[in-house]
């Protein structure tokens, strides 16, 4: 068993104030440029970011414009040393942290955000020999781990008091969630994770402009993770860096209206962007095939940017369970990749897009669709499962549960009617409820129209 083991000792590492990009947002940085404000990425259309479980209720609002992003100055030390394991495990790639940043953070609770930072018990299974998958999937959760151990959980559960599937930008500055100068704040549960580019990180690996990104973290599918600079030629390391741009635009005109928001597209939720084929440099996972320095002969690799969607929201691989919000996620120290793995029964049930990827034959996308089996409603939805407190032996029980009602369904309901329930689920019910948000980082305060005010 080859092993990597860091050990991160509490540093002096103050981000600086971001600097406003060129396409919305961006992040942090202090000699490489990174500056502006971090932002999400999403919509229905592209299945970008809406579904992760967990955490706490969403909230409603009414906000229809982008406001100021003012992160909070990163002041305070780690309460603790942070330390994260990296190891491998057979066909997995293994990582262990407590989930306290290598930098100085910004002071929680806030007024933003009233969590305060604990230790954490991370344990992620990915693959250590990732392939390319048929299909891009959606994230259901989070995206990946910072090498210093620290998760990217870029969405969040705030939602336009309205037709349901607006969400908001975490980072467009609309709705104060405490961000703080690594555009990250705190969950309930005390675990910090990062929204956009994490600047305290890309200070202490030194992600400089002129030189290629330094490895800064790993994907639920295993792939490499890098900050903005790659090579100009991605087949070529003797070509000059270059900053990488995404392929994702602000749409033009105005949004619907109605029960829906009004306004001009201008980043305030996820669906203001749509997906430009060939308008930057990654693809629409916000990554391509390239040589790197730690990947010499070349490995699908995901770069965060400046511009949206800074963190990807969607993966070219199978991505590992332990990612995913609620009881099918992995938050404890012996749950492995489960339903999602290579290993398992061989249909994907996470719940993904029903369309076929660029460059994917017709006829092929339509066999895999019909062998797809869509996952069913939550036999019990996440923020409940998570105030009853069960232990690991009933969480496992009821992920089996929710497994094999999932594999009934697929053999009960046509390759129709398994897509538009898979439709149904995506956009939200009638009702505007939803139980499968991700983690807005603090407890639901607001009351939404015509429902009741939530009891956390």
């Amino acid at each position: 068993m080859a092993m990597l083991m860091l050990f991160f000792s509490p540093g002096i590492l103050f981000a600086q104030p971001p600097r406003s990009g060129d396409n919305g947002p961006a992040a942090g940085g202090r000699d490489s440029g990174l500056g502006g404000r971090g932002q999400g990425l999403g919509g229905r259309r592209q299945g970008l970011g809406i579904r992760g479980r967990g955490g706490p209720p969403m909230r409603s609002h009414r906000v229809t414009e982008k406001g100021t992003l003012n992160p909070i100055s990163a002041t305070d030390s780690p309460l603790t040393e942070s330390e994260v394991t990296i190891s491998i495990e057979g066909e997995d790639r293994v990582i262990v942290s407590n989930g306290i940043p290598n930098h100085n953070t910004g002071r929680f609770p806030n007024r933003g955000n009233p969590n305060r930072i604990t230790v954490q018990q991370h344990r992620y299974r990915v693959p250590a020999n990732p392939e390319v998958a048929d299909q891009t999937t959606p994230i259901q959760g989070e995206f990946g781990v910072a090498v210093n151990g620290v998760p990217f959980d870029p969405g969040a559960a705030e939602f336009y008091d309205g037709e349901p599937g607006w969400q908001y930008e975490p980072l467009s500055g609309a709705i104060n969630l405490g961000i703080d100068m690594s555009h990250a704040h705190v969950q309930p549960t005390g675990k910090y994770h990062y929204h956009g580019l994490p600047t305290g990180l890309i200070d202490s690996v030194r992600v400089e402009a002129g030189s290629h990104s330094p490895l800064i973290g790993w994907a639920a599918d295993g792939f490499p993770i890098y900050a903005v600079f790659g090579y100009g030629d991605p087949k070529n390391a003797a070509s000059p860096v270059q900053k990488l741009t995404s392929s994702y635009r602000l749409k033009k005109g105005n949004r619907p209206g109605g029960d829906a928001p009004g306004g001009k597209y201008d980043g305030t939720f996820l669906r203001d962007y749509e997906y430009v084929q060939g308008a930057g440099d990654l693809d629409e996972c916000n990554g391509r095939f390239t040589v790197t320095p730690e990947f010499p002969d070349g490995t699908y690799a995901y770069f965060m940017t400046e511009q949206w969607p800074v963190v990807p929201r969607n993966y070219r691989g199978t991505p590992s369970s332990d990612f995913r919000h609620g009881p099918s996620g992995g938050r404890g120290p012996s749950r492995g990749r489960g339903p999602t793995s290579r290993k398992s029964d061989g249909r994907d049930q996470d719940a993904r897009e029903m369309r076929r990827p660029l460059g994917q034959d017709p006829r092929e996308w339509e066999e895999s669709s019909n062998r797809d089996a869509s996952p069913a409603p939550e036999i019990i939805p996440a923020p409940i499962v998570q105030s009853l407190n069960l232990t690991p032996e009933q969480q496992t029980q009821l992920r089996e549960l929710q497994r094999t009602l999932d594999q009934e369904l697929s053999t009960i309901l046509t390759r129709e009617q398994r897509r538009q329930l898979r439709t149904s689920f995506s956009q939200g019910f009638p009702s505007g409820r939803r139980n499968d948000q991700p983690d807005s980082g603090r407890p639901s305060t607001s009351r939404p129209r015509d429902r009741p005010r939530s009891n956390e």
